[in-house]
């Protein structure tokens, strides 16, 4: 990446999964998935990249296929609190940037990571950056899996919510656009630690939303849309059967 701010992704992977068991370790075309995510992360050319996991397992698998890693306590009640230890445990400077990306996402395109990273860097008033995309023909605004969010004039989030936003009282004409939210986030290293000092927020518990905790507190989340829309990640072995042939042959 250009110069500018430090920008290090954190890979937050968790052993146990209830739908798919040692999820992270889990072997597609004779890698764990969590190297599939850790090699998208590696192509960013970001400062850093680092494994964080509550699982020994975990730490052996990442640092075999050569992955810095860093092992967290297993109390965490949101991946930005695991975040927030890595920080503090790899001691990043305040002003550092963090991408945080799942340990499922394996078609994450490096392009948008560095595209939140990128935002966030050019909205110094904002703690967090995201992206979103317009809902697409097929996906239902009221599909609670689909998270929704909308922002003001300048790009700066309102409100995210699993339910329909905004609300079109006049049923009379068409319905307008909806943006679904894209689950990926840029945080600045001084954010992640006022944030695991912050206790939850009746919103947040509510639609099961962590951002919302940021919101409720008055930190600013920047929305961009994002340059490229991200493949599904996997929480099922259903999941793991579409994605596992778009993988084939991307990495040798």
């Amino acid at each position: 990446m250009s110069a500018g701010a430090t920008i290090r992704i954190a890979i937050p992977a968790r052993y146990d999964s209830t739908r798919l068991p040692g999820k992270p370790l889990v072997r597609i075309h004779g890698r764990p998935l969590l190297e599939h995510v850790w090699r998208c992360a590696c192509a960013v050319g970001a400062d850093e990249v680092v494994v964080a996991t509550d699982d020994e397992r975990v730490v052996e698998a990442a640092t075999a296929f050569g992955a810095k890693v860093c092992l967290t306590g297993s109390d965490h009640t949101s991946g930005t609190e695991r975040l927030a230890e890595v920080a503090r445990e790899q001691a990043w400077a305040a002003h550092d940037i963090v991408v945080n990306l799942q340990g499922d996402e394996p078609l994450t395109p490096p392009a948008v990571l560095r595209q939140v990273a990128r935002n966030l860097e050019a909205h110094p008033d904002a703690a967090i950056a995201t992206l979103a995309t317009p809902m697409g023909r097929g996906e239902d605004p009221a599909n609670a899996n689909l998270v929704k969010v909308v922002t003001d004039g300048h790009g700066r989030a309102l409100y995210f919510s699993r339910a329909p936003i905004p609300c079109d009282r006049d049923t009379s004409r068409p319905p307008g656009d909806y943006w679904r939210h894209i689950g990926l986030y840029a945080y600045r290293c001084e954010f992640l630690q006022q944030y695991a000092r912050l206790a939850p927020v009746e919103i947040e518990q509510r639609e099961s939303l962590e951002q919302l905790r940021a919101l409720w507190h008055g930190f600013r989340i920047h929305v961009d849309v994002a340059c490229e829309v991200p493949g599904a990640g996997v929480d099922t072995p259903e999941d793991l059967e579409r994605v596992a042939p778009l993988l084939g042959g991307r990495d040798g």
